[in-house]
């Protein structure tokens, strides 16, 4: 369990390779100083949701809580750019604590491939071909044949990305809930996906793996030619993101469902 943060003074920043980025981080780093990573309380991402998923991935094993401010396009998991008063900010942030997907690919030559996710673990067809999947839940089959683009598993913090595109449920931060969301679904053509428990084990195997090959993609790391993956949550991997108050990820989250 988290406790809260200390008092902050020492920060680090990161930059994504835009121009604006690496600006705001060399005027940002003169006003507040750097500490370096292994000193640093609060790690400062500055970019968009792309270089966030990216910070969150180094920082895994380092745990040190990130508080992100938009320099890129999206931002969705970003605060509001300002250089003013970022000590006070921080110091009165809310926290959102996340756990990974974590995933294991087999491909066709039998080998394993693991990767965490953040945001979902997707499958998708790799030719003009349409994939078809099997799922199974807990050992369990739930579906023997989707034919379709792909699917994707997501977390709360990602069921407002790539899942919230192919249609699927925007999830409530606090629901302890996975998404299971079709990609442009072919048969059974009304399949809209389900919800399942965050304790779930899913396990996807690639049918007519040699006509009909596919990819899987945990975030943005790839395995192509899939023949069976695995995936559940990583509850023993906690990821810490800090967001203006009153302006936390599950507010983030609800106004989401409202938006036009």
């Amino acid at each position: 369990m988290f406790q809260p943060l200390p008092f902050v003074t020492r920060l680090t920043f990161k930059a994504s390779d835009r121009p604006e980025a690496q600006e705001a981080r060399e005027r940002l780093a003169v006003r507040y100083g750097d500490a370096g990573e292994e000193n640093a309380q609060v790690i400062v991402a500055l970019g968009g949701d792309g270089f966030m998923l990216e910070t969150l991935h180094d920082t895994l094993q380092r745990q040190t809580p990130i508080y992100g401010m938009n320099r890129g396009s999206v931002g969705f998991l970003m605060n509001e750019y300002s250089e003013d008063d970022l000590l006070e900010r921080i110091n009165v942030a809310e926290r959102a604590v996340i756990h990974p997907l974590a995933m294991v690919a087999i491909d066709a030559n039998r080998k394993q491939h693991r990767a965490l996710a953040i945001n979902e673990v997707s499958l998708l067809r790799q030719t003009r071909q349409t994939a078809k999947l099997r799922i199974s839940i807990d050992g369990k089959v739930r579906m023997g044949e989707l034919v379709c683009d792909g699917a994707l598993l997501a977390t709360p913090a990602g069921s407002t990305a790539y899942n919230l595109s192919a249609h699927g449920p925007i999830i409530p931060i606090g629901a302890q809930v996975l998404a299971l969301t079709p990609i442009s679904a072919f048969r059974p053509r009304r399949w809209r996906g389900a919800l399942l428990p965050q304790t779930a084990r899913v396990t996807f195997e690639v049918l007519e793996c040699d006509k009909r090959p596919v990819s899987a993609v945990a975030d943005n790391f790839e395995v192509r030619d899939v023949v069976e993956v695995h995936i559940a949550e990583d509850s023993s991997a906690s990821l810490s993101m800090l967001f203006d108050a009153g302006r936390s990820l599950e507010e983030r989250v609800l106004t989401e469902q409202f938006s036009a």
